[in-house]
């Protein structure tokens, strides 16, 4: 039997559109890794590690560098890979394409009802609505974005990254001129991070436990390797992404958490509540509540925007390679999976009216379906950049114009960084949980993999010798 044809995603007929530009896969790298995670979740990092929680940020931001330059150095050498998710396909091989394809997809997919779940609750402080009619809105509106064009979902976070960063900037000067104590009515407040129980309260072992909450908030700096398919070069869009922005990134955490611990005492910040509002509060910044609601909000919407945007192209990358139904590689006139966004629409509607009757029991199931999927997927990225550069030294081929340093001792440093990540969930009471719901979520993926192998077997063309 002859072997079906594929639709190929870079086929014309199957093309993305080339509309983004350099300044939208700025802010789509950037926008896609700050969001509610710092600006609430690090009150998390900050009770487990004291004053010392900055370091976790520090220690989880070198793992996240260290993914992206491997990341880069694949995009360079192989500037026809469109996505992030196939570098592992083009590494390992089609077994692993699939498996990252669908969980990194899965990881989204569930990103769009936790957001619309979160921002509906924002907005309910404002708006005399109930959250089902907020979060059902905003789902509506989201969509339309989405289905409008790739340049609608670039523009709409191009402005809500901007805001974000602004906000950071703004607070780091703020807080860095009352930490000196130029603003300060008693002086310097760096006291703070030895006070209170000393620098590592809770001891070094708490501040190394606190690294898995900071890896999954800082998980979406590869976005960029998603957009940058729909811009004029794509190769060089990843590379200057990978080496520079995400500089800027780790050091808008790093700093900012640093800064927070600086002006307030570590054992004040509460779980779920923005640590940010604290220390804007405590240096008697107008309206902190408000202004930092506003905030939180915008990096809501942003992530929200993201998730629904990054699940739609990878879901229509694994149709194109017949991992996922072929009617999903389908676009319309202005270029854009429709297919594809109705699916995560569906996700997001469903889980704001799931929410409605259990608001707290879903919100948490939907979070720990996260889990340690990120680092499964980084570690498999990590593993396609080693198989890929043996391959081409063995094959006596140059190194490509941006390439990870230290080959090989950094790429396998990474791997044992993020292996002992899953061992600190493993031995977190509230986390242990969260890795296995993940093991049986790559389990599920591993074996839809082999079912999908099996069928297509009896279909394939016989080989033929060409010798």
């Amino acid at each position: 039997m002859i072997e079906p044809t594929i639709p190929d995603p870079s086929e014309p007929t199957h093309q993305l559109s080339r509309s983004l530009k350099g300044r939208h896969l700025t802010m789509i790298s950037i926008g896609g890794i700050i969001g509610a995670g710092l600006f609430v979740g690090s009150s998390t990092a900050i009770i487990a590690g004291g004053p010392a929680s900055f370091i976790s940020y520090a220690i989880t931001g070198v793992l996240i560098l260290l993914v992206m330059r491997m990341l880069g150095e694949m995009a360079t050498a192989l500037p026809q890979v469109r996505s992030f998710t196939e570098f592992a396909r083009a590494g390992l091989g089609d077994g692993a394409g699939f498996v990252v394809g669908w969980l990194y997809w899965y990881f989204w997919v569930m990103v769009v009802p936790v957001e619309a779940i979160a921002g509906a609750k924002i907005l309910q402080n404002w708006i005399p609505l109930s959250p089902l009619e907020i979060g059902l809105g905003l789902m509506a509106i989201m969509t339309g974005v989405n289905l409008m064009s790739a340049r609608s979902y670039a523009e709409f976070e191009f402005w809500f990254a901007s805001i974000k960063v602004a906000a950071i900037l703004v607070f780091i000067v703020i807080a860095a001129s009352y930490a000196f104590g130029w603003t300060a009515p008693h002086g310097a407040t760096f006291g703070n991070l030895v006070d209170n129980g000393g620098f590592t309260p809770r001891g070094w072992i708490a501040v190394l436990g606190a690294v898995p909450t900071v890896f999954f908030a800082m998980t979406g700096a590869e976005i960029t390797t998603i957009a940058a398919a729909e811009s004029a070069q794509p190769g060089r869009a990843v590379a200057k992404m990978t080496t520079t922005v995400i500089w800027r990134i780790l050091t808008f955490y790093v700093i900012a958490v640093f800064l927070i611990v600086s002006v307030i005492p570590w054992n004040s910040v509460r779980s779920g509540e923005s640590p940010f509002t604290l220390a804007l509060n405590t240096m008697h910044v107008p309206w902190a509540g408000n202004i930092m609601s506003a905030i939180i909000l915008t990096a809501v919407l942003s992530c929200l925007n993201s998730a629904f945007y990054v699940s739609s192209r990878v879901l229509f990358i694994l149709a194109g390679r017949g991992d996922a139904p072929q009617a999903l590689v389908k676009l319309n006139a202005r270029r854009v999976p429709v297919g594809s966004v109705l699916i995560g629409a569906a996700a997001g509607f469903l889980g704001i009216v799931a929410a409605t009757e259990t608001p707290q029991a879903v919100f948490d199931f939907l979070v720990s379906s996260f889990g340690a999927l990120s680092v499964f997927i980084y570690m498999i990225i990590a593993l396609a950049q080693i198989s890929l550069r043996q391959r081409r030294e063995r094959a006596g081929e140059a190194k490509p114009a941006i390439s990870m340093w230290l080959f090989p001792y950094l790429s396998f440093a990474a791997i044992a960084g993020m292996g002992a990540v899953l061992i600190a969930m493993a031995f977190a009471p509230g986390q242990r949980q969260d890795l296995w719901v993940s093991c049986v979520t790559l389990l599920v993926a591993l074996i839809a993999y082999w079912v999908v192998r099996r069928l297509r077997q009896p279909q394939a063309a016989p080989s033929v010798s060409h010798s």
